[in-house]
């Protein structure tokens, strides 16, 4: 924060943003200047918003305008009679909808609502927004669409980028974003692998990949030895064509590349990443993702050497791919085993490598295979993760025929995503009913997406109807209402609270699936068809450990469900099935955060007065959700916080999610590598599934606070 400025009487004839300049500014009182932010957001709207958008006579007027130019859908509009969604824009614009922050308004309008095709002047306005989304997901159903409208301008529920972005529009992208490949150890797969990639950045989407089963360096090719080449070629391969598919040179498509702590090439794997890598193998646009097994980190302990297994032997002996091995659980066989080639590093030499380039670049992300999928409830194997470390669902191979035409298409991911405003949620009044509106928003994008030029893609989708009900903004609410975040009370709130989403998750899905006589492909062979999973619900009693979020809970309206809660709902989705697969995702909510005024996911701030950089316009100041000059204190950023506290926060949740949070860990510039070491083992005890980013406080103030992830922050 810098030192008292300008005088407030000087800033009536400011621009809007010289007037979001002056939250950098105290006051002569040494206060915050929130009231010239939200000035900022009104002058927006009258010296740039206003003066650049399309007029229209009449309603009528304006959607013949837009159906005729091709600029809406005729398809979804005609869903619907024009009667119907005039009443519902009336109905939208009758809320009364306000940007909060000037920030959020200029990401809407910049990066959301419809323009004219040279990009000039704006034809929506974000109540208009809001309605065509709505329409497009009800898919007709005007209850539903009704429903839609109330929860996003509400605040409690907001459609992930791709979803808010495209739906309605003529001319637009793909409502997803985010996707998960596995590639085999095979020509084909590689080559299939990479045009996949390039169909799917072609799109817009984000790519992660599985590099698992590809054979390392040096592995025999045809019994002929030393002949492959191993995996960094294959990673030089996908960075080349996410950097061509760079979706119209707007940006440089995004990819991640997932391997295991146990492949051979896993230390060449992290040197791509190191400062002074040699260029033919330094990998600079790609993401590193490193999946740990348990045995890793007892090896560790013991200060043991860990064996690296080849993925070729591995497959030839087991018959399966070596990322559908249980490392943990086959490892002391492997090293018995002669038929199987392996090396060996020290185990403590691996982890202090890996905390050396999260010093250096916040990477590799981390992935603890094992705690995964002791919480997987679907049979199968999760191997890897996104571009954002918070999809963990079941894939499986695709094979194909030597005219690379498909044999067996496998099940490969994509990630359907849409989140959810904490503070809100605690407001609304109708809590139950806003998470079904949410899930059945989230099935609809499932239901919607078509990626046909990758079939394992949409055979996936097809065939799980997985979706990733996210959240944000908890530590708005935890300082709004005066709980330290990680304290004793913010950890039994995260808990009670995502308790509480998940049973009404799996009743949405549950009468979705008895509304549609379906459930999703595998159902029968789940912990949720067997019972298991509902043990940990029916076997004890879960409430509020403390008194203040009891409060919380009875003052909101808010039931906390019971054994007896659960022993129902138990019973019907053994019964009917549930819909989707997969069901709870926290990304790492960027844009959408801002628009929705919240904090993103549930981690903390970064810091309570937030710097962007925008393009052309320069830096732009967005202030936390709810902060005042009177809460401070409950502000503290992630960097004072510490990795423990979030860790715990997350863990609280964690157990109530079924896929992943993505969970960045931040500290302050005198970090050494022994503490990001010692996080890391904390994470892993305390039953996290994933880490993101690592945030050093001296990196994250070179530019923006936090970096976006592409595929599901926007």
């Amino acid at each position: 924060m810098s030192e008292p400025g300008l005088d407030s009487s000087k800033v009536s004839d400011m621009d809007y943003h010289s007037l979001n300049a002056m939250l950098n500014l105290y006051d002569a009182d040494g206060m915050i200047q929130f009231d010239k932010d939200r000035e900022a957001a009104r002058q927006y709207f009258l010296q740039h918003v206003n003066q650049n958008m399309v007029f229209f006579h009449s309603f009528d007027e304006r959607m013949r305008y837009l159906l005729d130019n091709d600029y809406y859908e005729r398809e979804l509009i005609e869903q619907y009679s024009v009667d119907f969604i005039e009443r519902l824009t009336n109905e939208a614009f009758a809320l009364k909808f306000r940007f909060p922050t000037f920030l959020g308004a200029f990401k809407f309008f910049t990066s959301y609502a419809l323009k004219t095709f040279d990009g000039k002047r704006y034809l929506e306005r974000f109540e208009d927004r809001v309605v065509m989304v709505a329409l497009g997901l009800a898919r007709g159903d005007q209850n539903l669409a009704r429903g839609l409208v109330h929860e996003i301008l509400s605040g409690r529920f907001q459609p992930a980028t791709p979803t808010f972005l495209n739906l309605g529009k003529a001319q637009r992208g793909e409502l997803v974003s985010c996707f998960l490949l596995r590639i085999e150890d095979n020509m084909e797969s590689i080559s299939r692998g990479i045009n996949s990639s390039l169909q799917l950045s072609k799109r817009g989407g984000g790519v992660a990949l599985l590099l698992s089963n590809v054979r390392e360096a040096g592995a025999p090719i045809k019994k002929i030895e030393n002949q492959s080449s191993g995996i960094i070629p294959v990673m030089k391969l996908l960075e080349d064509s996410f950097s061509y598919a760079n979706q119209l040179g707007a940006r440089q498509g995004a990819g991640a590349v997932y391997l295991s702590a146990h492949h051979p090439d896993i230390m060449r794997f992290l040197d791509t990443k190191r400062e002074n890598a040699d260029e033919k193998i330094r990998i600079k646009t790609l993401s590193l993702g490193v999946v740990i097994p348990d045995i890793t980190f007892e090896l560790a302990k013991k200060n043991e050497d860990m064996y690296l297994f080849s993925p070729y032997d591995v497959e030839r002996v087991y018959g399966v791919p070596f990322g559908d091995i249980s490392v943990s659980e086959k490892y002391h066989e492997m090293v018995d085993d002669s038929r199987i080639k392996k090396t060996k590093i020290n185990a403590r030499h691996f982890f202090q490598t890996i905390a050396e380039l999260q010093f250096e670049s916040g990477y590799p992300y981390i992935v603890f295979e094992d705690t995964v999928n002791r919480a997987n409830p679907i049979k199968g194997r999760i191997n890897m993760s996104n571009l954002c470390s918070e999809i963990l669902q079941v894939n499986t191979p695709t094979t194909y025929t030597e005219d690379l035409g498909y044999d067996l298409i496998g099940k490969d991911i994509s990630c359907n995503l849409g989140s959810m405003n904490i503070a809100m949620m605690m407001d609304g009044e109708h809590f139950s009913s806003s998470v079904e509106l949410a899930i059945r928003a989230l099935s609809a994008v499932s239901d919607m997406s078509h990626i046909s030029s990758v079939r394992s893609i949409e055979d996936g989708n097809d065939k799980s109807h997985a979706i990733g009900l996210g959240q944000m903004n908890l530590h708005g609410y935890l300082a709004r209402e005066h709980i330290h975040y990680g304290s004793e009370e913010g950890i039994d709130f995260t808990n009670i609270y995502f308790y509480t989403i998940l049973f009404h998750a799996l009743r949405a899905s549950n009468a979705i699936a008895k509304e549609r006589g379906e459930q999703f492909e595998g159902f029968a062979d789940s912990k949720y068809a067997s019972g298991e999973f509902f043990d940990t619900y029916t076997d004890q009693v879960w409430e509020p450990a403390t008194a203040r979020v009891r409060e919380l809970f009875t003052s909101s309206n808010v039931d906390i469900p019971t054994q007896d809660d659960w022993r129902e709902l138990k019973a019907n989705v053994q019964q009917y099935g549930i819909y989707n697969q997969n069901l709870q995702a926290v990304p790492p909510t960027g844009s959408i955060s801002y628009i929705n005024n919240s904090t993103s996911s549930i981690h903390p701030i970064a810091s309570k007065i937030e710097i962007r950089k925008e393009g052309k316009l320069g830096r732009v100041y967005y202030p936390a959700p709810f902060l005042t000059n009177d809460n401070l204190e409950y502000y503290e950023d992630a960097y004072e916080i510490g990795p423990e506290k979030i860790i715990d926060t997350y863990a609280a949740a964690t157990q109530h999610v079924d896929q992943g949070l993505s969970l960045t860990l931040f500290f302050k510039d005198t970090a050494s590598t022994r503490e990001i070491n010692r996080a890391q083992i904390y994470a892993w005890r305390k039953g996290i599934k994933t880490i993101y980013y690592i945030r050093l406080r001296q990196l994250a103030l070179e530019g923006t606070d936090m970096e976006e992830c592409v595929s599901c922050m926007l």
